[in-house]
């Protein structure tokens, strides 16, 4: 009876006592970063991706010749572990670090930038940001076939030093190269895997990725999980406290949510608008909410009857309520657009204004002679729970104020990118994060034929005017060149905007050391877990 009686006393014990730990508790004891990634990405070959999601993998695979900062928006070392600045802003040349290192062992060269960007620069190639590196002394030219040689190109080499010179003083160039499209590829195993203007991606695969970032390449299991380890060879291992990531694609707001609250990761990478309030005051430490600088739009595709015509353009933006898709769909949590450029921490604060009034967008869609009975317009979207409201919301404005037909289309998320890219749509939701903090970023890519530009649209004097501003070394007088340019973009729409991005996540309090920043950007290396 004594041995049965201490027995249960043990077993009562030993029960109350265990706690069964969540996965966020298991994977922060060994030091890996759960990361709900939104879509499953499209690759990792840095010169052909455009995404979100593609990004924040790349920003572990691989490093420029600067890191962004993500305490001031500014940079800091990378490859490059320093850089001097000619005195009229025309050259910058940087010094290697010759810690740096690609996973396979080889040093990073100044050679493997240059390939890169000849890479990235080849029109063969097709890359949509080649026109990143445009600020480069005859990289346009290169990249448009006006000349062959890309030692025209103003990149040169000497020793273990890059020298670039540019088009203009940009002050902003280094902060352009934190944007993962003037990153390295290894070009010994780009070669063996397909060449330079190869678009296959065999040598993204797992057992063939040479990367030079904070982690290596473990593992991708399509729509389950891409896997990253701590790559022992990287320069800045000394600051680097995180063993390995893994980043989950969840397009399901919801499901992101439940993973979320039930210790399945340590970030959910939005959350649904109807339970922000909730966590607002359950949960304030883990609800994170700051300015993002990036705009919600809708993509017009410019080449497509009736969508060419501009006062049919007006009539779909004039017919749009912004304010009761911000209030009752987004809950307040964003905010209204009136420019296609958000408002800029630096002072850039464009004038223009985008109305609410069905009367004038009756009147603009008599002027566009159409005729309401024609084949219905397509609304083009990827999966998204929130996309989808959005689209609902625009298609019974459209419906109720011009009478329009509009059906609503559904596609994952590589779907989506190759309609887009091959202009095969009428109207798509679209989103624009800035690649870095400058209007520029936004402006520019609405340049004619500029690769992310895929309205068709064209205009002489906006592209004249950017050109322009390009070559102002004074910010103010860059800023009055951009609101002009707005100016016109807003008067012709291409582009309807429908409100800037307020960002809203939710985030673990086991992970330590994440900073607020209008890119949302938080190289891992900076990070902990606790």
């Amino acid at each position: 009876m004594r041995f049965l009686l201490v027995f249960l006393i043990l077993l009562i014990s030993c029960s109350g006592s265990t706690e069964q730990k969540s996965k966020v508790d298991i994977y922060t004891e060994k030091g890996i970063l759960l990361l709900g990634n939104g879509t499953e990405p499209s690759g990792i070959d840095p010169h052909l991706v455009t995404g979100v999601p593609e990004h924040k993998i790349l920003l572990a695979l691989l490093e420029g010749l600067v890191v962004f900062n993500p305490k001031n928006n500014g940079v800091l070392p990378g490859v490059a572990e320093d850089w001097n600045v000619s005195d009229d802003g025309l050259s910058y040349t940087f010094k290697f670090n010759p810690d740096a290192k690609w996973t396979n062992g080889d040093s990073v060269k100044p050679e493997d930038f240059a390939y890169s960007w000849e890479r990235i620069l080849s029109p063969d190639l097709g890359a949509q940001y080649a026109d990143m590196l445009y600020v480069i002394k005859n990289a346009e030219k290169f990249h448009k076939g006006d000349i062959k040689d890309f030692s025209q190109v103003g990149i040169s080499i000497t020793k273990n030093k890059l020298k670039v010179e540019l088009e203009n003083p940009t002050p902003y160039f280094l902060n352009i190269l934190t944007h993962y499209s003037t990153w390295p590829v290894h070009p010994e195993t780009v070669e063996k895997y397909g060449g330079m203007i190869s678009r296959n991606n065999q040598w993204t695969r797992v057992d063939n990725f040479v990367g030079n970032g904070p982690f290596k390449l473990e593992s991708w299991e399509i729509n389950k999980a891409l896997r990253v380890s701590r790559n022992d060879l990287y320069w800045g291992n000394s600051a680097n406290k995180i063993n390995g990531i893994e980043f989950i694609p969840i397009d399901n707001e919801l499901t992101q949510d439940r993973l979320f609250r039930s210790g399945g990761i340590h970030l959910a990478n939005t959350v649904p608008t109807e339970k922000i309030n909730r966590y607002r005051d359950e949960r304030p430490d883990e609800l994170y909410e700051h300015n993002y600088f990036g705009t919600y739009y809708y993509r017009i595709n410019t080449n497509k009857y009736p969508l060419n015509n501009i006062n049919f353009r007006k009539a779909l933006s004039l017919a749009i309520d912004r304010e009761l898709i911000v209030k009752s769909i987004l809950k307040g949590n964003q905010k209204i657009s009136y420019s296609f450029t958000p408002p800029d921490e630096n002072g850039y604060n464009p004038t223009t204004k985008l109305d609410f009034n069905p009367i004038k967008a009756k009147e603009f869609l008599e002027k566009s002679g159409y005729d309401v009975n024609n084949p219905p317009l397509e609304i083009l979207y990827n999966t998204s729970e929130g996309h989808q409201k959005i689209a609902q919301a625009i298609q019974e404005m459209w419906k109720k104020n011009l009478g329009l037909n509009v059906v609503l289309t559904n596609v994952d998320w590589k779907v989506y990118l190759t309609r887009e890219t091959q202009g095969e749509f009428d109207i798509s939701r679209a989103g624009w994060i800035g690649d870095y903090p400058d209007p520029f970023t936004f402006l520019d890519m609405m340049v004619t034929n500029r690769g992310n530009n895929k309205t068709g649209w064209s205009n002489s004097e906006f592209d004249n005017i950017l050109k322009n501003a390009a070559s102002q070394i004074s910010t103010s007088d860059r800023y009055n060149l951009y609101e002009k340019a707005e100016k016109i973009l807003i008067d012709e729409l291409p582009v309807i905007p429908l409100y800037t991005y307020t960002r809203t996540y939710l985030l673990s309090q086991r992970v330590k050391n994440w900073q607020n920043n209008i890119l949302d950007t938080n190289p891992y290396q900076f990070l902990s877990l606790e």
